[in-house]
Protein backbone atom coordinates (compact mmCIF):
# COMPACT_ATOMS: atom_id res chain seq x y z
CA UNK A 1 0.00 0.00 0.00
CA UNK A 2 1.17 3.47 -0.90
CA UNK A 3 1.97 5.52 2.21
CA UNK A 4 0.75 8.76 0.60
CA UNK A 5 -2.64 7.17 -0.03
CA UNK A 6 -2.77 5.82 3.52
CA UNK A 7 -1.95 9.27 4.86
CA UNK A 8 -4.81 10.77 2.86
CA UNK A 9 -7.13 7.96 3.98
CA UNK A 10 -6.27 8.62 7.63
CA UNK A 11 -7.00 12.33 7.24
CA UNK A 12 -10.33 11.64 5.52
CA UNK A 13 -11.36 9.13 8.20
CA UNK A 14 -10.45 11.67 10.88
CA UNK A 15 -12.20 14.61 9.17
CA UNK A 16 -15.24 12.72 7.87
CA UNK A 17 -15.19 14.51 4.52
CA UNK A 18 -13.00 15.03 1.49
CA UNK A 19 -13.26 18.82 1.82
CA UNK A 20 -12.05 19.03 5.42
CA UNK A 21 -9.30 16.50 4.80
CA UNK A 22 -8.17 18.50 1.76
CA UNK A 23 -7.85 21.64 3.87
CA UNK A 24 -5.74 19.78 6.45
CA UNK A 25 -3.52 18.24 3.78
CA UNK A 26 -3.29 21.29 1.51
CA UNK A 27 -4.95 19.37 -1.34
CA UNK A 28 -8.06 20.00 -3.42
CA UNK A 29 -11.22 18.02 -2.74
CA UNK A 30 -10.95 16.32 -6.12
CA UNK A 31 -7.30 15.30 -5.45
CA UNK A 32 -8.30 13.75 -2.12
CA UNK A 33 -11.22 11.93 -3.73
CA UNK A 34 -8.95 10.52 -6.45
CA UNK A 35 -6.45 9.23 -3.85
CA UNK A 36 -9.20 7.43 -1.92
CA UNK A 37 -10.68 5.94 -5.09
CA UNK A 38 -7.22 4.75 -6.15
CA UNK A 39 -6.62 3.17 -2.71
CA UNK A 40 -9.99 1.40 -2.87
CA UNK A 41 -9.09 0.14 -6.33
CA UNK A 42 -5.70 -1.11 -5.07
CA UNK A 43 -7.35 -2.95 -2.17
CA UNK A 44 -10.36 -4.02 -4.22
CA UNK A 45 -12.69 -3.01 -1.43
CA UNK A 46 -14.92 -0.09 -0.48
CA UNK A 47 -13.57 1.96 2.40
CA UNK A 48 -16.27 4.64 2.78
CA UNK A 49 -20.02 4.84 2.35
CA UNK A 50 -20.72 8.14 0.57
CA UNK A 51 -23.68 10.04 2.05
CA UNK A 52 -24.96 13.57 1.67
CA UNK A 53 -24.11 14.17 5.32
CA UNK A 54 -20.54 12.97 4.88
CA UNK A 55 -18.48 9.80 4.81
CA UNK A 56 -18.94 6.70 6.95
CA UNK A 57 -16.30 4.01 7.21
CA UNK A 58 -17.19 0.55 5.98
CA UNK A 59 -16.24 -2.50 8.05
CA UNK A 60 -13.09 -2.87 5.94
CA UNK A 61 -12.48 0.88 6.29
CA UNK A 62 -12.65 0.56 10.10
CA UNK A 63 -9.97 -2.16 10.02
CA UNK A 64 -7.69 -0.04 7.88
CA UNK A 65 -8.41 3.08 9.97
CA UNK A 66 -7.27 1.41 13.22
CA UNK A 67 -4.14 0.24 11.46
CA UNK A 68 -3.35 3.76 10.21
CA UNK A 69 -3.90 5.13 13.73
CA UNK A 70 -1.12 2.85 14.92
CA UNK A 71 1.13 3.77 12.00
CA UNK A 72 0.49 7.49 12.47
CA UNK A 73 1.26 7.21 16.17
CA UNK A 74 4.58 5.49 15.48
CA UNK A 75 5.53 8.02 12.81
CA UNK A 76 4.73 10.88 15.20
CA UNK A 77 6.82 9.23 17.93
CA UNK A 78 9.73 8.74 15.53
CA UNK A 79 9.49 12.37 14.44
CA UNK A 80 9.49 13.45 18.08
CA UNK A 81 12.61 11.38 18.78
CA UNK A 82 14.35 12.81 15.73
CA UNK A 83 13.58 16.35 16.83
CA UNK A 84 14.63 15.50 20.39
CA UNK A 85 17.94 14.06 19.20
CA UNK A 86 18.68 17.45 17.63
CA UNK A 87 17.44 19.58 20.50
CA UNK A 88 18.03 17.45 23.61
CA UNK A 89 21.16 15.40 24.38
CA UNK A 90 19.85 11.86 24.63
CA UNK A 91 20.44 8.40 23.14
CA UNK A 92 23.40 6.10 22.50
CA UNK A 93 26.87 7.57 21.95
CA UNK A 94 29.64 5.26 20.72
CA UNK A 95 33.14 6.72 21.03
CA UNK A 96 36.29 5.12 19.69
CA UNK A 97 39.90 5.96 20.53
CA UNK A 98 43.26 4.23 20.60
CA UNK A 99 43.74 1.91 23.57
CA UNK A 100 46.37 4.10 25.22
CA UNK A 101 44.67 7.46 24.73
CA UNK A 102 41.27 6.02 25.55
CA UNK A 103 42.43 4.24 28.68
CA UNK A 104 44.70 6.89 30.18
CA UNK A 105 43.32 10.23 28.97
CA UNK A 106 39.68 9.76 27.94
CA UNK A 107 38.26 7.23 30.41
CA UNK A 108 39.01 9.22 33.59
CA UNK A 109 37.10 12.19 32.13
CA UNK A 110 33.98 10.27 31.09
CA UNK A 111 32.42 10.18 34.58
CA UNK A 112 31.94 13.95 34.61
CA UNK A 113 30.26 13.86 31.21
CA UNK A 114 27.92 11.00 32.16
CA UNK A 115 26.88 12.84 35.32
CA UNK A 116 26.23 16.01 33.31
CA UNK A 117 24.13 14.17 30.68
CA UNK A 118 22.49 11.10 32.28
CA UNK A 119 20.20 10.56 29.26
CA UNK A 120 23.19 9.82 27.02
CA UNK A 121 24.30 6.19 27.10
CA UNK A 122 28.06 6.15 26.44
CA UNK A 123 30.00 3.20 24.99
CA UNK A 124 33.79 3.34 24.63
CA UNK A 125 35.27 1.25 21.81
CA UNK A 126 39.03 1.22 22.36
CA UNK A 127 41.17 -0.14 19.53
CA UNK A 128 44.38 0.91 17.80
CA UNK A 129 42.80 0.02 14.46
CA UNK A 130 40.52 2.74 13.13
CA UNK A 131 36.80 1.97 13.12
CA UNK A 132 34.73 3.07 10.13
CA UNK A 133 32.74 6.17 11.11
CA UNK A 134 31.07 6.43 7.70
CA UNK A 135 29.84 2.87 8.15
CA UNK A 136 28.63 3.85 11.64
CA UNK A 137 30.90 1.43 13.52
CA UNK A 138 31.12 4.35 15.97
CA UNK A 139 29.67 7.85 16.23
CA UNK A 140 32.81 9.73 17.29
CA UNK A 141 36.53 9.03 17.04
CA UNK A 142 39.47 10.63 18.82
CA UNK A 143 42.31 9.95 16.42
CA UNK A 144 46.06 10.43 16.43
CA UNK A 145 46.13 11.74 12.88
CA UNK A 146 44.14 14.07 10.68
CA UNK A 147 41.45 12.18 8.73
CA UNK A 148 41.38 12.51 4.95
CA UNK A 149 37.79 11.46 4.25
CA UNK A 150 35.75 14.45 2.99
CA UNK A 151 32.55 13.30 4.75
CA UNK A 152 34.09 13.53 8.23
CA UNK A 153 33.97 16.65 10.38
CA UNK A 154 37.17 17.18 12.35
CA UNK A 155 38.53 19.41 15.09
CA UNK A 156 42.08 19.40 16.39
CA UNK A 157 42.34 18.79 20.15
CA UNK A 158 46.02 18.76 21.15
CA UNK A 159 49.45 17.44 20.17
CA UNK A 160 50.82 14.23 21.68
CA UNK A 161 54.59 14.36 22.22
CA UNK A 162 56.80 11.27 22.53
CA UNK A 163 59.94 11.09 24.67
CA UNK A 164 62.37 8.32 25.55
CA UNK A 165 61.76 6.85 29.00
CA UNK A 166 63.39 4.36 31.31
CA UNK A 167 63.14 3.31 34.93
CA UNK A 168 65.74 4.42 37.52
CA UNK A 169 66.54 0.75 38.17
CA UNK A 170 67.36 0.06 34.51
CA UNK A 171 69.59 3.13 34.23
CA UNK A 172 71.37 2.25 37.47
CA UNK A 173 72.22 -1.18 36.07
CA UNK A 174 72.94 -0.24 32.44
CA UNK A 175 73.87 3.43 32.48
CA UNK A 176 72.36 6.46 30.79
CA UNK A 177 72.63 6.52 26.96
CA UNK A 178 74.20 9.77 25.81
CA UNK A 179 74.10 9.45 22.01
CA UNK A 180 72.04 7.80 19.29
CA UNK A 181 74.80 5.19 18.89
CA UNK A 182 74.47 4.29 22.58
CA UNK A 183 71.00 2.92 21.85
CA UNK A 184 72.72 -0.02 20.10
CA UNK A 185 73.87 -1.27 23.51
CA UNK A 186 70.52 -0.97 25.29
CA UNK A 187 67.40 -3.11 25.54
CA UNK A 188 64.61 -1.50 23.54
CA UNK A 189 60.91 -2.16 23.95
CA UNK A 190 58.93 -1.56 20.77
CA UNK A 191 55.36 -1.67 19.52
CA UNK A 192 56.53 -3.88 16.66
CA UNK A 193 55.25 -4.51 13.17
CA UNK A 194 51.67 -4.96 14.37
CA UNK A 195 51.38 -1.18 14.70
CA UNK A 196 48.84 0.34 12.29
CA UNK A 197 50.43 2.24 9.42
CA UNK A 198 49.62 5.62 10.94
CA UNK A 199 51.40 4.61 14.19
CA UNK A 200 54.56 3.20 12.62
CA UNK A 201 56.60 6.15 13.96
CA UNK A 202 56.22 4.72 17.47
CA UNK A 203 58.97 2.24 16.51
CA UNK A 204 61.42 5.08 15.76
CA UNK A 205 64.02 4.00 18.35
CA UNK A 206 64.73 0.94 16.22
CA UNK A 207 65.40 2.94 13.07
CA UNK A 208 66.78 6.35 14.05
CA UNK A 209 70.47 6.66 13.12
CA UNK A 210 70.39 3.29 11.32
CA UNK A 211 70.06 2.24 7.69
CA UNK A 212 66.54 1.29 6.66
CA UNK A 213 67.53 -2.35 6.12
CA UNK A 214 69.37 -2.63 9.42
CA UNK A 215 67.13 -1.57 12.32
CA UNK A 216 68.03 -2.18 15.95
CA UNK A 217 66.54 -5.34 17.39
CA UNK A 218 64.07 -4.77 20.19
CA UNK A 219 64.29 -6.86 23.33
CA UNK A 220 60.51 -7.18 23.30
CA UNK A 221 57.53 -6.17 21.15
CA UNK A 222 54.28 -5.24 22.90
CA UNK A 223 51.29 -4.20 20.78
CA UNK A 224 49.79 -1.97 23.46
CA UNK A 225 51.27 1.36 24.52
CA UNK A 226 50.15 0.95 28.13
CA UNK A 227 51.77 -2.48 28.19
CA UNK A 228 55.02 -0.88 27.00
CA UNK A 229 54.86 1.63 29.85
CA UNK A 230 54.42 -1.15 32.39
CA UNK A 231 57.35 -3.06 30.93
CA UNK A 232 59.56 0.02 31.14
CA UNK A 233 58.48 0.61 34.75
CA UNK A 234 59.50 -2.96 35.57
CA UNK A 235 63.06 -2.22 34.44
CA UNK A 236 62.88 -4.32 31.27
CA UNK A 237 64.32 -1.65 28.99
CA UNK A 238 64.00 1.71 27.22
CA UNK A 239 61.02 2.84 25.12
CA UNK A 240 59.49 5.79 23.37
CA UNK A 241 56.23 6.71 25.11
CA UNK A 242 53.64 9.46 24.65
CA UNK A 243 53.74 11.90 27.55
CA UNK A 244 50.04 11.43 28.36
CA UNK A 245 50.56 7.76 29.17
CA UNK A 246 53.44 8.48 31.55
CA UNK A 247 51.64 11.22 33.44
CA UNK A 248 53.04 13.15 36.38
CA UNK A 249 53.03 10.42 39.04
CA UNK A 250 55.28 7.86 37.36
CA UNK A 251 58.90 7.41 38.49
CA UNK A 252 60.08 7.00 34.89
CA UNK A 253 62.99 9.18 33.83
CA UNK A 254 63.30 11.04 30.53
CA UNK A 255 66.32 10.33 28.31
CA UNK A 256 67.27 13.32 26.15
CA UNK A 257 69.41 12.49 23.15
CA UNK A 258 68.69 15.74 21.32
CA UNK A 259 66.52 13.95 18.76
CA UNK A 260 63.35 15.04 16.96
CA UNK A 261 60.88 12.83 18.76
CA UNK A 262 57.59 11.84 17.09
CA UNK A 263 54.49 13.98 17.57
CA UNK A 264 50.87 13.12 16.79
CA UNK A 265 48.14 15.71 16.41
CA UNK A 266 44.92 14.49 18.00
CA UNK A 267 41.57 15.09 16.30
CA UNK A 268 37.92 14.89 17.33
CA UNK A 269 36.10 13.34 14.36
CA UNK A 270 32.48 12.51 13.49
CA UNK A 271 30.39 11.95 10.32
CA UNK A 272 28.76 14.81 8.47
CA UNK A 273 25.34 13.18 8.90
CA UNK A 274 25.58 13.69 12.68
CA UNK A 275 26.27 17.42 12.41
CA UNK A 276 22.86 18.32 13.88
CA UNK A 277 22.95 15.75 16.69
CA UNK A 278 22.72 17.36 20.11
CA UNK A 279 24.51 14.49 21.87
CA UNK A 280 27.44 14.88 19.47
CA UNK A 281 27.52 18.63 20.05
CA UNK A 282 27.57 18.45 23.85
CA UNK A 283 30.28 15.76 23.89
CA UNK A 284 32.36 17.75 21.40
CA UNK A 285 32.12 20.86 23.57
CA UNK A 286 32.96 18.82 26.67
CA UNK A 287 36.07 17.20 25.15
CA UNK A 288 37.31 20.43 23.56
CA UNK A 289 37.09 22.12 26.97
CA UNK A 290 38.96 19.26 28.68
CA UNK A 291 41.62 19.29 25.96
CA UNK A 292 42.22 23.01 26.59
CA UNK A 293 42.54 22.37 30.32
CA UNK A 294 45.00 19.51 29.91
CA UNK A 295 48.64 20.44 30.24
CA UNK A 296 51.61 18.10 30.46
Amino acid sequence: MDWDKLRVFYSVAEAGSFTHAGVALGLSQSAVSRQISSLEEDLKTLLFHRHARGLILTEQGEILYHTTIDINSKVAAAKSRLVESREKPTGDLRITATIGLGTIWLTPRIREFVEMYPDIKVSLLLADSELDLSGRDADIAIRLRQPKQPDLIQRRLFTVHHHIYSSPEYLRLHGMPETIEDLDKHALISYGQSAPQYLRDVNWLQTTGRKANNPRQARMHINNIYGIRRAVESGLGIASLPDYIVGTESNLLTIDLGLDNPVFDTYFVYPEELRQSKRIAVFRDFIVARAKEWKF
